[in-house]
């Protein structure tokens, strides 16, 4: 990932959150939307079968926002709710090490 920067919230509910963000120029827009598509498209072959409300005991869901803001930027959020197994999983395929 170049324009995604990920972060990762504990709770007390054993639900994690995942967010991954850019904010860029019109001109970068679209290399983030393909950023976001190749997430979820490894959320979707590696846990498929288990996304929805992870407390009702799936793996995964996800919610993305794009705003419009002044002066031309684009602010991208997708934000995953997640269980451990999902995040351990996500981490590893995404995070480098000098991320954290």
């Amino acid at each position: 990932m170049r324009l995604l920067t990920f972060d990762l919230t504990d709770s007390s509910d054993d639900i994690l959150t995942l967010e991954a963000m850019a904010s860029t120029r019109e001109a970068q827009h679209a290399a983030v939307m393909a950023e976001v598509a190749q997430v979820l498209a490894w959320a979707q072959a590696e846990f498929g079968g288990r996304q929805g409300p992870v407390e009702d005991g799936n793996a995964w869901d996800h919610e993305l926002l794009v705003q419009h803001e002044a002066g031309g930027w684009i602010t991208v959020t997708l934000t995953f709710s997640a269980s451990a197994e999902f995040a351990e999983a996500f981490q590893a395929a995404f995070v480098s090490p000098e991320d954290d």
